[in-house]
């Protein structure tokens, strides 16, 4: 019995429900209707978005050792996995690619923003980051969407963030490994101009007739052999003179050779150093370049029309329940 009742005064309830609409009906219809009208002028107000994607990959790698050049090119070849494609979206989303396009496209003029206001900046990102963005897709790759009023000028931003990836990114590390290469030149001087400095002290001394160590015995078996006067006095002087700088020459002969020694080793260093410093990696890989709409993306009128009547509705049958329920407060 307590369940037919329940039900019964459902039922009594839809049915007042329904009859009270009945009644508003000309109220609601009015409101809605309005409201639709109301929605599509202002729907087709709204200046139209057209949208331009761009599809691009991380490269697995952007640097090229100079000592390994073979495996670092096939890596080069290879797709980035999900650390790099991060990497890669920090970029995208940092203030050196932002103010790149903004100064290269005057975007502050374009999205009407005043240059002499206290907070022009705070707008601009704003403005930017409601018609630029950013995201990963399900395959890994990244996806560089821009809007805007002009179909063209939104494709060209799109390509022109593409190619300031491998600007900023290389700027990015030419940032570490010129200063890096710097040193590393500056060592590499200091070390040939130490080398050079005693190469041109052994040719001096070797101007005076002194001579390697191992070639030194020679001379006293020459100056034996020797049956010409002048000759044995040129000898005489070359063995004096290898007796009294001998030990100096064999010294920086010796310095000479590690010097030389460790130049060569540290040739290896200093071509990576100027490989990482003076090469323009290229950091990515480009699916599919941003090309003009010719549809707009934005504003979604018909969704627009629809969602506004439909919460107008709602909002009008709810007003008119509680103004309703009011009224018979008062009368009781």
């Amino acid at each position: 019995m307590g369940e037919n009742k329940t039900v019964q005064d459902l039922n009594m309830k839809s049915q007042s429900l329904l009859l009270f609409l009945w009644n508003k009906r000309r109220v609601l219809i009015f409101i809605t209707v309005g409201s639709a009208l109301a929605s599509l002028v202002i729907s087709l107000l709204i200046k139209p978005l057209y949208l331009s994607s761009a599809i691009v990959f991380p490269a697995a790698t952007s640097s090229v050792s100079f000592s390994e050049q073979r495996n670092a090119k096939a890596a080069a070849m290879d797709f980035g996995e999900e650390e790099q494609a991060e990497q890669l979206v920090q970029i995208l989303q940092s203030s050196r690619i932002r103010d790149k396009v903004v100064a290269e496209f005057h975007l502050m003029e374009h999205y009407k923003i005043n240059p002499e206001g206290t907070n022009k900046f705070f707008q601009l990102n704003e403005a930017y980051n409601n018609h630029v963005s950013f995201s990963r897709t399900r395959f890994g790759s990244i996806r560089i969407d821009v809007l805007d009023e002009d179909p063209a000028l939104a494709a060209n931003i799109a390509n022109r963030i593409v190619a300031l990836i491998d600007t900023v990114k290389n700027e990015m590390i030419a940032e570490r490994t010129v200063p890096a290469f710097e040193v590393n030149k500056r060592k590499m001087e200091q070390m040939t101009k130490d080398r050079d400095n005693i190469i041109k002290r052994l040719d001096s001394l070797a101007s005076l007739g002194v001579i390697a160590l191992d070639v030194r015995s020679n001379l006293f078996q020459a100056y034996v052999d020797s049956k010409n006067p002048e000759d044995r006095a040129d000898l005489k002087e070359k063995i004096e003179a290898n007796m009294r700088y001998g030990a100096v020459y064999d010294a920086l002969e010796y310095q000479r050779n590690e010097k030389t020694v460790k130049l060569e080793d540290f040739k290896v260093s200093y071509e990576q150093a100027e490989s990482d410093a003076n090469n323009k990696f290229n950091h990515k890989f480009v699916v599919e370049k941003a090309v003009k709409a010719d549809k707009k993306d934005q504003p979604k009128r018909l969704i627009i029309v629809l969602v506004s009547t439909l919460l107008s509705f709602i909002f009008s049958v709810f007003s008119l329940l509680l103004w309703e329920k009011i009224k018979e407060l008062r009368s009781a």
